[in-house]
């Protein structure tokens, strides 16, 4: 039985497509982009996954790192890690990066992408869930990057689609938009 470390440390819950993603993705290394304070994190490390946590911004780093050193917990490493770069140097099952692209300068998604996709294990996993602005839908929030319609699914070209959709959702803050929602299987 998991002890909910996410509302024991005020953490929201995790981000409810990777709880949904776990059910398709078998624990292994995943690479949880843009991580926060670690509540897809914490949540993933207690499923055995062997998690590696990163995120710019150092005082999430540092409570998460807080967090794994009172829990004692072993399969979570938690780093400083600026996306933006591209330059990942492990390879990874599953990647997670939820919420996370559209605070990053919308000059580096494709090699953010590129990297993340070179860095997935033939036969592994990317989830991406990111807010887009359509013509119909424009996007309310002032985010850095966007994806336009069917921008991420050509982005993933040669991939299989598990998942894939560009639906309205409500951020937690109640502004509506468009989101894509994508879990893709790299080929073997």
């Amino acid at each position: 039985m998991t002890v909910d470390l996410n509302s024991r440390y005020g953490l929201n819950p995790a981000h409810s497509e990777v709880v949904e993603a776990c059910e398709t993705v078998a624990p292994g290394k995943v690479l949880d982009m843009g991580c926060s304070n670690g509540r897809n994190a914490l949540y993933l490390s207690q499923l055995g996954f062997d998690v590696t946590a990163v995120d710019n911004n150092p005082n999430a780093i540092a409570m998460l790192q807080q967090i794994v050193a009172e829990e004692g917990i072993a399969n979570i490493n938690a780093q400083v890690y600026d996306i933006n770069q591209a330059a990942l140097d492990d390879n990874f099952d599953f990647i997670a990066c939820t919420v996370t692209l559209m605070f990053l300068d919308p000059a580096r998604i494709d090699a953010v992408l590129a990297d993340m996709q070179a860095h997935t294990l033939p036969g592994g996993y990317n989830l991406i869930v990111c807010a887009m602005s359509t013509a119909d839908y424009p996007c309310p929030m002032p985010f850095s990057f966007t994806f336009d319609e069917g921008e991420l699914r050509d982005a993933y070209q040669g991939w299989e689609l598990v998942k894939y959709n560009e639906d309205l959702g409500t951020m937690h803050n109640g502004a509506r938009l468009k989101f894509a929602t994508m879990l893709a299987r790299k080929p073997v």
